[in-house]
């Protein structure tokens, strides 16, 4: 069970939420400290309130905590902010790189070109082009049912072939000469 465990806890996307969690903590504490030292003394100079989180008021015994409530929000808002700046700085590197990838690509495949250009041609030189084979086969003109290149009849349609006639008769009349 435990080597179980540890396969869980070491897995990739395991380990980087935890970071990611840890990393989000620290900075909540930053975001807290901004908005608690710096922002909200900041904003008690219009409002002359210092403690926004002591603000409440109290309905049938009930308190209603408003000042922290404005305080949480305020520091949502900024860590919102910071995350949508953090990630649009991560998307145009993204970018960046897609781009150079591309323009590296498109140079590859220019060079790719050009060797394969001057090594087909070298090939040609180097080498004799081979013979094409004879074809085997043949195409019957009444049917269209391909037979073979010999046959002086249709195996299909039963046809007689002419062009093998003319050309047996062609052979005959070489032969006499």
């Amino acid at each position: 069970m435990f080597k179980e465990f540890k396969e869980f806890a070491m897995r990739g996307n395991i380990v980087d939420l935890a970071v990611g969690v840890i990393i989000g903590g620290a900075f909540q504490k930053i975001v807290n400290s901004l908005v608690n030292d710096l922002i909200i003394p900041v904003m008690s100079i219009f409002i002359g309130k210092i403690d926004y989180s002591s603000l409440q008021f109290t309905i049938n015994n009930v308190s209603i905590k408003y000042g922290s409530f404005i305080t949480n929000v305020i520091n949502f808002i900024i860590i919102a902010f910071a995350l949508f700046l953090f990630v649009r700085y991560i998307n145009k590197l993204n970018k960046n790189l897609e781009n150079v990838k591309i323009k590296n690509m498109r140079g590859l495949d220019k060079i790719n070109e050009k060797i394969n250009k001057k090594f087909h041609k070298k090939k040609k030189k180097e080498e004799p082009a081979e013979p094409k084979p004879e074809p085997t086969t043949k195409v019957c003109p009444y049917c269209f049912s391909e037979i073979n290149i010999k046959a002086t009849r249709c195996p299909n349609c039963t046809s007689v072939l002419e062009e093998i006639k003319e050309h047996n008769e062609d052979k005959k009349e070489l032969e006499n000469a």
